[in-house]
């Protein structure tokens, strides 16, 4: 059950997401369906609460004292990644965040895309599925990378 939480709690982590948990998880020994379910989870929690608030929070705290940088910073990351989708997408907006989410490469995910969604007042149910689907995506891979990884590891001892 520990080692579960552990894969719960790094799917939630910024940056790291379900792309740390399910390479752990699979690292760990654990089943493959229920530990890809916490992460896909865990993953998935905040992202309604960064769509509906983040914008609000980071806008009100980019000229605080402590935390202005870190505000700034994500801001201009949520806005820069929702350029990013706005410029490549054209008509396919949604399709173009899924694929944002799914594609597990640095600066990409769950948190960044929705961020983004809520930056450029995208829809909030279809921004969600895009989102979701594009966990399910990033989690496919990551599963198949570490399958392969750790299969290759376990060949070699």
């Amino acid at each position: 059950m520990k080692k579960y939480l552990i894969v719960f709690l790094i799917s939630m982590v910024p940056l790291i997401e379900l792309r740390g948990a399910v390479p752990y998880a699979v690292g760990v020994g654990l089943p493959v369906a229920p530990s890809c379910l916490v992460a896909v989870i865990g993953n998935m929690i905040p992202v309604p609460f960064i769509f509906l608030f983040a914008q609000r929070v980071l806008e009100w705290g980019q000229d605080k004292k402590l935390i202005g940088g870190f505000c700034r910073f994500c801001l201009q990351k949520g806005r820069k990644g929702g350029a990013k989708l706005q410029e490549k997408a054209g008509r396919g907006l949604y399709v173009a965040l899924l694929l944002f989410v799914g594609i597990p490469l640095p600066g990409t995910g769950a948190w960044t895309g929705t961020l983004a969604a809520s930056l450029l007042n995208m829809d909030f149910k279809k921004s969600m599925t895009a989102v979701l689907c594009g966990v399910l995506l990033a989690g496919t891979i990551m599963l198949a990378a570490s399958l392969g990884v750790f299969g290759a590891v376990s060949l070699i001892k």
